[in-house]
């Protein structure tokens, strides 16, 4: 028990930093990400009103860009953990209506359950079913437009962006899993 206390004092050893390169390609990888989502946004939204800068992409870009190793940060996880929880939570909310707490206490779970179930687990997923299950009206009336833009267009424009900017320092080596 001590041990454990220690460790939350920050009385252990530090995990060591990542070097430079990592670092430069995290912060340029995810800004160039997240300008292109805003882009194309930009000039979607304003031909559609809907929207392709949603929360859930912050934190995958820190996954895709900080810890491109992590099997959730692969290309499958990142578009299908978006894609699947993005059906799950318009779905549960179609049936759970003006419940939000109810929503999302089914939304979450259920798509976690899925993206294991599928191979596709991404913890921004999570945010994505929950978005979609109490995400306010500008949300609930794109219903399962929802899915298509903002989940699978950004994600799946994240990805090709760090494919492509990932081919150049082969050491990289993104996708691991392929």
């Amino acid at each position: 028990m001590k041990a454990y206390f220690r460790k939350m004092k920050g009385l252990s050893k530090a995990p060591p930093l990542p070097g430079k390169q990592v670092v430069i390609f995290a912060f340029f990888g995810s800004c160039l990400a997240m300008a292109a989502i805003g882009l194309v946004h930009r000039i979607f939204a304003g031909s559609t009103g809907l929207p392709l800068l949603v929360a859930p992409f912050g934190a995958s870009a820190v996954l895709v860009f900080g810890a491109l190793r992590s099997p959730l940060a692969q290309p499958r996880n990142v578009v299908g953990g978006h894609v699947i929880s993005a059906l799950i939570g318009v779905t549960v909310y179609q049936f759970a209506g003006d419940s939000p707490l109810l929503a999302i206490c089914v939304a979450v779970p259920l798509a976690i359950a899925l993206m294991h179930l599928s191979g596709t687990l991404h913890p921004p997923g999570g945010a994505t079913a929950f978005l979609a299950a109490a995400g306010g009206e500008s949300i609930h009336s794109l219903g399962y437009w929802y899915v298509l833009a903002p989940c699978a267009l950004g994600s799946t424009l994240m990805i090709l962006i760090a494919l492509a900017i990932t081919i150049v320092p082969e050491e990289q080596g993104y996708p691991t899993f392929r």
